[in-house]
């Protein structure tokens, strides 16, 4: 095959690549074009390609794969691959390896984060555990304290594993559309009730005004009761602080939506944090966030039952006047 007539080929590769024969480049796609500038066809791949391992790795003429960092961008990375030809020619490829070092990276990132969550209940565990092992002069009252403080750390220590299973679960199904015609109404009457419960002595009064007639759902009634509980849990979490507290959920219709809103009148959070708010164990406050029960998963459950509901999720806020996060859901046409 004529070299010219490699050019349809390259140009339907999504990824740059490029014909190199003696140094020169030959032929190159749009994707290469765009990466290293429009006129690289005939110039020397010694000045479009200045990085001294796939300059190494191209004037070998070697067929195989290299993986690098720092072509177009720094720290960006790619494959760079390459194959014979006829002849003397090669066909030499940059394949972009960002989003799986990105995702990698996610990974290993996850499984820190995990780690340093269960590390911190376990070790409080460890210490009261060897005390009460190890001391037979403990009075009953130090013991009994001693014991519901392991308790509580238990209790920790299982509700980040059940957040992190229940995690796994939506995710293992975010490509299953849910298929159950569900009413919302009574998913928002069960969760508020379930919320009462854990206002406990808190001075925080709950409302709730939903749309007469709203549509209903298609939806998966176990995530949706999930996806509220998280939302009404954060807002009487950290909106319930002092004072006249109010925690709102509303319910309308709109177009082909349904717009279930979650709002209080606590003290609000910073404009820096509302984008990373539904990362895995992200958390404003760290401290305050551990003492109310909190395990920094709440929010990315919601994020991932949303997405695999095909909805939105929207979280607005400003210091001083409280939160809002506002899913929207597609209900029955």
């Amino acid at each position: 095959m004529a070299t010219a007539d490699l050019h349809p080929l390259l140009e339907a590769l999504d990824e740059p690549a490029m014909v190199v024969e003696d140094r020169i480049i030959l032929l190159a796609n749009q994707a290469a074009r765009t990466l290293l500038g429009e006129a690289i066809e005939g110039s020397d791949v010694r000045l479009m390609l200045r990085h001294p391992q796939v300059l190494e790795h191209l004037l070998s003429a070697a067929p195989g794969d290299l993986d690098v960092a720092g072509i177009g961008q720094v720290g960006r990375p790619w494959t760079l691959s390459i194959r014979r030809l006829d002849g003397q020619s090669m066909l030499v490829r940059l394949i972009d390896r960002s989003a799986v070092v990105a995702a990698e990276k996610m990974r290993v990132d996850f499984v820190a984060n995990a780690s340093h969550e269960l590390r911190t209940p376990l070790s409080t565990i460890l210490g009261y555990a060897e005390t009460l092992a190890g001391d037979d002069q403990l009075d009953a009252a130090r013991r009994m304290k001693f014991g519901q403080v392991i308790h509580g750390e238990a209790e920790s220590m299982l509700r980040i594993i059940e957040d992190l299973m229940s995690l796994s679960r939506i995710q293992a199904g975010r490509f299953v559309s849910p298929t159950e015609v569900i009413a919302l109404r009574d998913i928002i009457d069960q969760s508020v009730t379930r919320a009462r419960q854990f206002l406990g002595a808190m001075q925080c009064k709950l409302e709730t005004d939903v749309e007469d007639n709203l549509p209903r759902l298609i939806g998966d009634p176990g995530q949706i009761s999930q996806l509220l509980d998280n939302l009404l849990a954060n807002a009487v979490r950290y909106g319930c602080e002092a004072g006249e507290c109010m925690v709102r959920v509303t319910a309308r219709a709109e177009k082909q939506w349904i717009r279930l809103s979650v709002s209080d009148n606590g003290p609000g959070i910073a404009e820096q944090h509302l984008p990373l708010l539904t990362a895995r164990f992200y958390r404003v406050d760290p401290a305050r966030s551990r003492d109310s029960g909190g395990t920094g998963l709440g929010l990315a459950i919601v994020k991932h039952i949303v997405e695999r509901h095909r909805g939105t999720l929207e979280i607005r806020s400003q210091l001083g006047e409280g939160t809002e996060v506002i899913v929207c859901l597609p209900h029955e046409s």
